[in-house]
Parts: structure tokens; sequence; C-alpha cells
């Protein structure tokens, strides 16, 4: 959603690269560029001017003049007023001392209520707690049977005494609700209420009339990313008919600018709290302002994508799969797993769209064939569970079998069984520690004596020509005593004065007897 803003203010801070020292001109012309980007983003003029406004008064501070690098510091400034815009902090659920909670959800007709009750059921029900849905849009055509499916799918129960199709009371199917909720234990209530497609007396009515009934803990304003300027006046009108204590951004991976949702917060002194990004119930999370402000300013968002990870991962399956890898049995059907328990934690699009520095390869990622992880999964599914557990025994005839069971070409398979093999080679020298150059104990480390087969034996001295030293006098020292202690008593890999001797570490004899 937000790639042309990423674009353009990335376009604006290469400029400023290489320059030791801004003037007044060029954070005026970086401050032009900066606005431009946020107006055609769709960002609120009002929320445009105070953003420029401060930043160009932070650039021309100490904190920019005083600085080492200072297009950095202007970026710094920026991605903190950003982060102010989109509402500074996180902000959380506030649950009731005495449950049950009641969430109320408000907004347009299409903006997604429905759906993301269930989101939210689902996500409550991860964080340990017992949802119930209400069904209390009783006037758009099928409403109460969409939550019904929602719920099922969501594994969450639905309250639904009404039909709906116009027919019932809506306040009373609220109120109604929360006696449900004591009586069967359910520690939290999210009441689905009825839109519009605008704004109008009757709508806010009712769902005055349905927070006066119920008293909710919070009302979340839920508002289609894409909806553009109007955003900013349907907001307002919510705040004015409803007083929602937080916003929820559905529809946060469409194409749209996007930029007159990230203003609501600024103008409505309301949080963002969540956001929903895809059509899956999973495919929404607490929103996070500063790590918003870094995915659109190609800073990448790690901390979500390790959370997602977390959640994804059996910490036990991974310390397997670890010890599979060091001793060489890794298998595809091993593979096969990691590449499932990746597609549960969302598309590959998504996943490598957090990792920094990835704004550059937009196209690549957008060309992205998803189905190319679906077409892996078959290839090795079509394989027996000898040649999974035994890839090297697939000849020309197996590949030719397999590829017909999975629906693709030889090549194909060639391919996948190839990339297996160099791929196992390669996690197996970075487990056994072939990327950590210089640490003592690491197999091939620069500089370090061989501690695998080679350490095995005797380091006997060779007969021959001697190896001519070094003619430089400290170097010639160096190598005589390869591990001599610095001046201070500390330890040459940065223990400090305590540091562990040889007999701390469990090393080969001939190692010891070296150190």
């Amino acid at each position: 959603m937000f790639d042309n803003l990423q674009d353009r203010l990335q376009a604006t801070f290469k400029n400023l690269r290489g320059k030791g020292k801004l003037s007044d001109a060029d954070i005026d012309a970086t401050a032009r560029e900066i606005r431009t980007a946020l107006l055609e983003a769709d960002v609120a003029l009002p929320v445009v001017k105070e953003f420029i406004e401060r930043v160009k008064e932070r650039s021309r501070g100490s904190e920019v003049s005083g600085a080492l690098n200072p297009a950095q510091q202007i970026i710094k400034i920026v991605n903190e007023e950003l982060v102010t815009i989109l509402g500074g902090e996180t902000r959380r659920i506030r649950f009731a001392k005495n449950p049950p909670t009641v969430i109320m959800l408000a907004g347009l007709q299409g903006a997604g209520k429905t759906t993301l009750a269930g989101k939210l059921g689902l996500w409550l029900k991860a964080q340990g707690k017992s949802p119930m849905l209400v069904a209390a849009d009783l006037q758009r055509p099928n409403a109460v049977t969409q939550l019904e499916v929602v719920g099922r799918q969501a594994g969450v129960t639905v309250f639904s005494p009404e039909p709906g199709n116009g027919i019932g009371d809506p306040v009373k199917v609220a109120r109604d609700a929360i006696a449900e909720a004591r009586r069967t234990l359910h520690d939290v209530v999210v009441v689905d209420t009825a839109g519009r497609l605008g704004i109008d007396a009757e709508l806010m009515q009712q769902a005055s009339d349905i927070r006066d009934a119920v008293n909710p803990d919070e009302v979340l304003f839920v508002i289609d990313a894409m909806i553009g300027q109007d955003a900013v006046q349907t907001a307002q009108a919510f705040l004015d008919g409803v007083d929602f204590t937080g916003v929820v951004l559905s529809k946060l991976d469409g194409d749209a600018r996007g930029g007159a949702a990230l203003s609501v917060s600024s103008l409505t002194g309301r949080p963002i709290m969540f956001a929903s990004n895809g059509e899956k119930l999973t495919d929404f999370d607490i929103f996070h302002p500063d790590r918003m402000a870094s995915r659109i300013l190609d800073m990448g968002d790690m901390l979500t994508l390790i959370e997602q990870a977390e959640k994804t991962f059996d910490a036990d399956e991974a310390a397997r799969t670890a010890e599979k890898l060091t001793g060489g049995s890794f298998t595809l059907d091993d593979f096969l797993k990691q590449l499932q328990a990746m597609a549960k934690m969302g598309s590959m699009t998504k996943l490598m769209g957090m990792l920094p520095g990835m704004g550059q390869f937009k196209e690549q990622l957008a060309n992205f064939d998803e189905r190319e992880v679906t077409k892996i999964e078959s290839i090795i599914l079509s394989m027996t569970p000898a040649e999974r557990d035994q890839p090297k025994i697939i000849d020309g005839s197996r590949r030719m079998r397999i590829s017909r069971g999975s629906g693709t070409q030889v090549s194909d398979v060639n391919q996948l069984v190839d990339r297996f093999f160099e791929a196992r080679k390669m996690m197996q020298q970075m487990a056994k520690g072939g990327g950590m150059p210089g640490m003592p104990g690491m197999a091939g480390a620069p500089g370090m004596p061989g501690v695998g087969k080679r350490a095995k034996a005797k380091q006997l001295p060779k007969k021959g020509k001697s190896k001519r030293g070094s003619g430089n006098p400290a170097k010639r020292a160096s190598e005589a005593n390869p591990v001599a202690k610095p001046a201070d008593g500390g330890s040459a890999f940065g223990f400090g004065k305590a540091a562990p001797s040889a007999e701390d570490f469990e090393l080969p004899k001939e190692l010891r007897d070296l150190l």
C-alpha cells in the first residue's frame, strides 16, 4: 500500500547521501520533496503541514548540525516524526477487572467489521481468552450468517438469537449477550454492529444506543485503509457520534495510497490499535507505530518477522532440525516440514518485504509466484519415503516417475534435488562453525589450529626446507607467540582480566599444549 510513498522518500534521502554538511537550501528542498510525497500518498493536509514544520525545525537544530552524518540524522528525524503521526506508542486492549470485557466494533458498511470480528476473536483466543462474538448487525443481508461462518472458522462462540435481514432489535441482542457471556463464562464479548454506505443520523443513533446499553470497555472504529480523504471526515463523524477509543485499519494489503488512514490517529487523537492486512483470519495483529514507520522508510520490520517465526516454529523441533544438520542426516522430509512451517507464517512476498532494504526489489517480489512453493511440496510428496530419506538414490527413471506424479517437468525435479544437496552442504558448514572466522574452536578458522580430522593426528614437524619468517619484526614476534596475552592482562578474545584458562575449554590435547 505504501510503495509509492516509500519510493519517493528513498529518492529524497538518496540526494542527501554523501553531503558532509547540509545548507538551509538542502533542508528546504528535502522538506519540499517529503511534502509532495506525503500529499501524493493522500495524507491529510493539516497533518502534512505540521509534519513538515517539525522536520524543518529539528533539521536546523544542533542534532543535525553537530552530527557526523547529517543525512542519516534527517532520516532519523523523519522516522521519529512518522512514528508520532502513527500514534507514538503501541496501544493494547484494556481488559476489564471484572469480566466480561466488552469490545464494540463500529464503522461504515464494507469496512470489513464482520470479518475483523472473526480475526479479533481468533487473536483473543490465542491470547488465552474465551471470546464470544455477538451478531448485532441485523440490517445488512446475511450479516448474521456471515458472522456465524467466520466464528466457526475461528473456533469462537457466536451469539445470534435473531435471524437478521431487517428482523430483530440490535440493542436488545447486545444487552442480552452480556448476560449470556456471564452465564457461559466468556471473558470477552465482541459486538459486531451495523454500518451504512455513508454517515446518517439513524446509523449514529443505533451505534450510540448500543454503546449506552452495553457500556463497552473499548470501542474500535474499523476503517478501510483504501477509502482516501473521506477517511478523515468519516472518523470525525464517528468520534462525535460514538466516541471510539481506538482505530483498526483494514485492507492494508490493498494497492491504494492509504495515507489518509494514517492521518486518522493524528487528527482524532485516538491510537491505531490493530491492522488487518490480508484475507486469512490470521492476517491480523497489533499495530506498532515504530515498526510501520520503519517499513515505510524501507528499514524492514525484523521484530514482527521474529514474532511470527516464534509463533510458528516449535523450539524442540528446531533443535532437532539443527542436530540433523550438524549430523548430516537432514532429509527432504525435514525440508518439507520447514517449508510448510514457513507457509504458515504467511506469503513469501510479505515475509521478504519485512527485511531491511527490500524496497529496491519490489518488482521481483511482486512477480514472485507463490505457486512455486506448492510445486516444490508436490514434488517431494510424489517421492517414496526411501527417496525422501536418501535423495542420492533418485536416478533418472525415479525422477521421471516423480515428475509425472507431481505434474511437473523432469527439469523441475532435477533442480530441486540439486539445490537441496547444495543447501544442505552449505548449512552443514555453517552449523559446524565455518561462518565464524577467528573464534576459538571453530573448524577452518584462519589463524587457528584445526580441531577436525586433522587435529586427531599429532602435528609433527615436516622434514625439509624450513619456512622463512616474516621480514616485519612485530609480525615475526606474533608468529612466534600467536597467543600472547595483552599488556593489561586481559584475554585476546575480550574476556577481560578474569580470562578462562585452556583447561576451561574441552579442547584436543594438541591444542591445549599450544595454549
